[in-house]
């Protein structure tokens, strides 16, 4: 069962507090992020940190991340690939193999002119992590950008990872989707699960509700809200098929919880909507694991 497991994301300044007060609710994993930069941050000091907090526990590191824009030519561009190629040489002291983030992008450009960059700020990155024994994923998030313009990453779309994975063509290089930024742009995510689960080295636990009543009205330019970003258990997704096809593809991985993004289970119900929803999800996983009782299959 734990071939999938169901954790949530912690900001790598929140490590200490609220990690301890979240493993005996039964989360099996943190994802530990950073935004934009790694800074000062020593990494040595926060595994150590993370180890004693994880000790005698079943739980572990997934992933380690940097949400940045490492394609600008300027000097945060460059601070964002110092902090990936920090994350990428640390994610031992993590017990990981995996460091996620955003892609970045050429700003205010279509996507097809952020390639050439994508592919000259990756090719090395993606080697560095190979002959480390690290993965690299793209979260799938527009960032409020579209095809022709936007500041934040181009990894949002199944047009953008074909190129994207032509361009750097490494069996170490992903995603870490999840079906709310499918569903925000009016995307099924169910058939795009099933054509690249293959490419799916992590997800981010968070759905989507869609009013498809106010889209019958109003459209989607208007000044009414359409859809909003859901903690797993609230929103539209069948997570059972989710958690299905990911298990008949083979992946092996975790389902990190993303949270303070829901209208409703905000604020002082931020942690009792995760804890709904790593109830929720493991139900969809399947529950407890059940030993068979039989030596051979039986068969009637």
């Amino acid at each position: 069962m734990h071939d999938i497991k169901i954790g949530t994301l912690v900001s790598a300044g929140n490590v200490k507090k609220v990690m301890p007060k979240l493993i005996p609710h039964g989360f099996e994993t943190f994802s530990i992020t950073f935004w934009e930069t790694t800074g000062n941050t020593d990494l040595e000091a926060l595994a150590n940190d993370v180890k004693d907090i994880l000790k005698g526990t079943v739980c572990c590191i997934s992933c380690i991340s940097v949400f940045s824009n490492p394609l600008m030519d300027t000097d945060k561009g460059a601070d964002a690939i110092r902090s990936w190629e920090k994350l990428i040489d640390a994610a031992h002291l993590f017990d990981t193999d995996l460091v996620t983030g955003f892609t970045g992008r050429v700003v205010d450009k279509p996507v097809t002119d952020s390639i050439p960059r994508f592919k000259e700020v990756f090719t090395p990155l993606v080697k560095r992590a190979k002959d480390k024994g690290v993965k690299i994923a793209f979260e799938n998030c527009n960032m409020g950008g579209d095809w022709n313009r936007g500041d934040w990453n181009i990894a949002f779309t199944p047009k953008a990872w074909k190129m994207m994975f032509d361009a750097v063509p490494y069996d170490n290089i992903g995603l870490q989707w999840e079906p709310c930024h499918q569903m925000v742009q009016l995307t099924d995510p169910i058939p795009q699960l099933r054509k690249w689960a293959h490419k799916i080295f992590a997800v981010h636990g968070k759905d989507a509700t869609i009013a498809h009543d106010i889209i019958a009205e109003n459209g989607i330019s208007g000044a009414e809200e359409f859809v909003w970003h859901r903690t797993p258990g609230f929103g539209d997704s069948n997570w059972t098929d989710i958690i299905s096809i990911l298990r008949m593809t083979g992946f092996k991985g975790s389902i990190d919880i993303e949270g303070w993004h829901d209208p409703v289970y905000r604020g002082e119900l931020e942690y009792t909507g995760q804890v709904h929803a790593l109830d929720y999800l493991k139900n969809c996983r399947g529950g407890e694991l059940v030993t068979n009782y039989e030596s051979e299959e039986v068969r009637i």
